[in-house]
């Protein structure tokens, strides 16, 4: 699996508070159709929670700790100056699997762009966008104040294709365009495209996946999406999406299988949070909580199954 979809659930985790995060006006238009996954998080909260600061050190993904020690030799200051980050892994033909960031927030734009002058850093002319060099390799153009995209080359062009019309947009891709709007209205939400899906269920069913049924039902899991927010613990809602209510019910009991696996071999804090796992089926979905306090979630977070999890 690539790096983004291991670490989706790691990524979710750090936001600190229900701070509804909805996709930018600004950002959709630069997702390529043929997207794997979104994620949206709320950048603020992350120096708020000692959770999320557990989480930021041990999980948090390679790409974004890069960008902040970007951001800053670019004299913006993640901290302070960054609302929202968006990452979007999509597929190009020619590069195969790609990963774009935007970040949101108020940037002191004129101020940055003197200071790279000064530096000598010199912009390259990508259609009407100004594409600015970063350390380790990425790229960064500003779309206007608010937001800026940035990524290594190839996917960096590849979201301002998209943006300028070269290439087909998210909204051209209902399979993915109609799992957001139940979502993004969350503090932190992800979506996610059948065969990522397809890959997510795989590696979370374990032993139970070796069932014949898997095989059969993973043919008609369709995408899937989840929030979460941490008020009065850290609450995770997921919904896999199917064709009909016979393959959400036996999707339902294949992952109840699963825990029931994993809490064989599972040390006893992990569980604890099995415990506080439950599944079922609505219709088509299925639907899967998880709620735990800080506490045993910062407990949680270095053992085995928070790695198998967030793998």
């Amino acid at each position: 699996m690539n790096s983004l979809l291991r670490n989706s659930l790691s990524v979710g985790l750090l936001s600190a508070a229900a701070v509804a995060a909805p996709l930018g006006s600004s950002v959709r238009p630069a997702i390529p159709a043929e997207v794997q996954q979104l994620i949206s998080v709320d950048y603020r909260m992350l120096k708020n929670s000692e959770t999320a600061q557990q989480l930021k050190n041990q999980v948090f993904p390679d790409q974004l700790k890069q960008f902040e020690v970007a951001l800053r030799g670019a004299g913006i200051d993640p901290d302070r100056d960054v609302d929202q980050l968006t990452f979007v892994s999509y597929r190009s033909p020619k590069q195969g699997l790609e990963i774009v960031g935007a970040a949101q927030g108020v940037f002191a734009t004129k101020t940055v762009l003197r200071r790279l002058k000064l530096k000598k850093v010199k912009a390259v002319k990508y259609h009407d966008s100004d594409i600015y060099p970063m350390s380790a390799g990425m790229e960064m153009t500003f779309v206007d104040e608010t937001t800026l995209l940035f990524g290594d080359a190839p996917a960096l062009r590849g979201a301002l294709d998209a943006r300028d019309g070269y290439v087909a947009t998210l909204d051209s891709n209902p399979d993915i365009a109609n799992l957001i709007g139940d979502v993004e209205s969350g503090a932190v939400w992800s979506v996610l495209d059948q065969k990522g899906t397809q890959n997510m269920m795989l590696s979370a069913l374990g032993d139970a996946s070796h069932i014949g049924e898997y095989d059969t039902v993973k043919k008609h899991i369709l995408g899937s999406r989840y929030t979460m927010n941490f008020s009065g613990g850290v609450n995770f809602d997921l919904d896999v999406l199917t064709s009909d209510s016979v393959t959400a019910a036996t999707l339902s009991s294949l992952v109840k299988m699963g825990v029931l696996y994993k809490k064989m071999s599972a040390s006893s804090i992990e569980k604890a949070a099995l415990e506080d796992v439950s599944v079922n089926s609505d219709s088509s979905k299925l639907q899967m909580h998880f709620k735990a306090d800080d506490k045993q979630f910062q407990s949680l977070i270095h053992t085995s199954l928070f790695a198998a999890v967030s793998r």
